[in-house]
């Protein structure tokens, strides 16, 4: 959040704030409530409607951009939170889902080098928030930060949402039918919002103690490992380290889980492929191992781990 720091320092803060104050006192004389439909607070952007759906949209609410891709696993279960929390927000905040494969040059423009990325636009300034794999505790300080600071220094009070509802009773969705898993899964996600990561990953591994091949345990379980093993990291030393011992498979597997965190997949994935290719017995184990875990976290359908199980097979044979 080191850029919602300095949007104090913006010039155009006052006159935003001036702006919207203006419209809604507008808005109030018209007797215009403004409200928007739920369905607005999560909208799909492109190139061509950048303008109108995020910049414009910014003068009057914070816009929150998911980057993503169909391929990218992580992806997958962020953009759900981040849905639901714009939800839950209402209309303190809009999100905007931006697909990287088909919006090349939006990526460039905003220096993307992997994904999932989250960035904010509040009054036509844009500012990034967290890129990769981010517990939900630390998801939800930072959008709090968010909305402080777009209130507090540019007047963005957000959007009046009207209700959901029908003859003015909220439509209640049709309970879907509980598997036998889902109480133990919701608990995990229960854990991570409250930033238990040892709960989470207990949580998981009573699902695959019962259903071994339960596809949504195990990669919830990879990344909530992961997650763990990063959380207390001093990063600038567990880089300096590797670094300073290139063939110390401990040292270079706390980089590569730092590396996928922070969205850097193929950094990650060429650090320990190329860590197996000098290193021999316990450690050359370890760090192929290891390896084979993070292709857990990122799911065997994407290109990148094809494309690493293939270096890594060229290192082993």
């Amino acid at each position: 959040m080191s850029g919602v720091v300095d949007l104090a320092a913006v010039k155009a803060a006052g006159e935003a704030k001036a702006k919207a104050e203006q419209a809604r006192a507008e808005a109030a004389r018209r007797g215009d409530s403004g409200a928007v439909p739920p369905s607005s607070l999560v909208i799909d952007a492109d190139e061509a409607g950048f303008e109108r759906d995020v910049l414009q949209r910014s003068a009057e609410v914070p816009v929150v951009i998911d980057f993503w891709a169909e391929w990218c696993e992580p992806c997958k279960q962020l953009s759900p939170i981040l849905e639901r929390f714009a939800r839950e927000y209402n209309g303190r905040f809009v999100l905007a889902k931006i697909d990287v494969e088909a919006n090349q040059l939006l990526m460039q423009q905003f220096g993307i080098q992997g994904i999932p990325a989250v960035f904010a636009v509040v009054a036509g300034q844009a500012l990034p928030l967290f890129q990769g794999l981010a517990p939900e505790p630390q998801i939800r300080q930072t959008l709090d930060q968010l909305v402080q600071v777009a209130e507090q220094r540019f007047g963005l009070t957000g959007i009046t949402v009207a209700p959901d509802t029908e003859d003015g009773e909220p439509q209640a969705a049709p309970a879907a039918p509980m598997g036998p898993h889902d109480a133990a899964l919701e608990a995990a996600v229960d854990a991570l919002d409250a930033g238990d990561l040892g709960g989470a990953v207990r949580a998981y591994q009573n699902v695959l103690a019962d259903d071994p091949g339960n596809v949504e345990a195990k990669l919830g379980l990879a990344q909530a490992e992961l997650l763990r093993r990063v959380q207390d990291m001093d990063a600038s030393a567990v880089r300096k380290e590797a670094a300073d011992k290139p063939n110390d498979a401990r040292a270079q597997v706390a980089v590569a889980d730092l590396d996928l965190v922070g969205g850097h997949v193929e950094d990650a994935f060429g650090r320990l492929v190329d860590t197996v290719g000098r290193t021999a017995g316990d450690d050359r184990d370890a760090a192929r191992l290891h390896l084979l875990e993070l292709f857990e976290v990122i799911g065997p359908d994407d290109p990148r781990v094809s494309a690493a199980r293939t270096a890594l097979a060229r290192v082993l044979f």
